[in-house]
């Protein structure tokens, strides 16, 4: 479907939705980023999983990869809140070992692979550049943490400063930081941190057909006519 049909097609859904959801789409779509994206790999706990898209949302940030190696990514909706229909979910889960493939995809689309974790090469969050290009955050499980083949293929390493006797922070918390940190700094630079007028219209059509009733016979009946 090229630009302009999308636009019509978005148009006519949007006919369906509230004057005040659609001035709330304007507004949030505005302040959403790709620059940054969340990378989960093989997480398995749906309360932590849950609440990281719920963080992800609530500081705009659009995309969220899911690794799935060994477990299926299982979300919590008493703790999502209705967060991932708004967000952009890419799943990569179609060998056994999906890691490689999928940081190797967003390294072709231009992110810088940052793994957080401890390492020799880290940088603390504050050090952490936001100038050398768009950033994919890989986060991995509670229990064993990143793969050796994030690790591997990770371009850059960073931690978040811990003060206290606890060896570190649950991934929902660390999402947490890290997201607020870093969209604060970005929205706050001179980077074109935006979406993409081309990437606008996709994610505000998947937002109609969110909360439009049967938007999918309304959609037939678009093409129709």
């Amino acid at each position: 479907m090229d630009f302009e049909t999308k636009q019509k097609l978005y148009e006519y859904l949007a006919g369906f939705v509230t004057e005040n959801k659609r001035t709330k789409f304007e507004e949030i779509i505005s302040k959403r980023t790709k620059y940054l994206t969340v990378v989960l790999e093989d997480i398995y706990q749906p309360h932590n999983a849950s609440a990281v898209l719920r963080t992800c949302d609530c500081f705009g940030v659009q995309d969220v990869h899911i690794i799935e190696n060994q477990n299926k990514y299982e979300v919590n909706p008493d703790i999502a809140l209705g967060s991932s229909k708004w967000l952009t979910m890419i799943k990569h889960n179609g060998q056994e070992n999906n890691t490689p493939d999928a940081l190797q995809k967003l390294r072709d689309k231009g992110y810088r692979i940052v793994a957080t974790t401890l390492h020799k090469n880290d940088v603390s969050l504050q050090e952490l550049s936001i100038d050398k290009g768009p950033i994919a955050l890989v986060f991995g499980t509670e229990m064993r943490g990143l793969t050796e083949n994030a690790l591997t293929l990770a371009d850059e390493f960073v931690k978040i400063p811990m003060y206290g006797f606890t060896e570190s922070f649950n991934i929902s918390v660390s999402a947490g930081i890290s997201l607020f940190y870093l969209t604060e700094k970005i929205r706050n630079s001179n980077i074109e941190w935006q979406i993409s007028e081309g990437e606008r219209i996709d994610i505000l059509l998947n937002w109609a057909r969110q909360v439009v009733k049967r938007s999918d016979l309304l959609e037939k009946e678009f093409f129709k006519t």
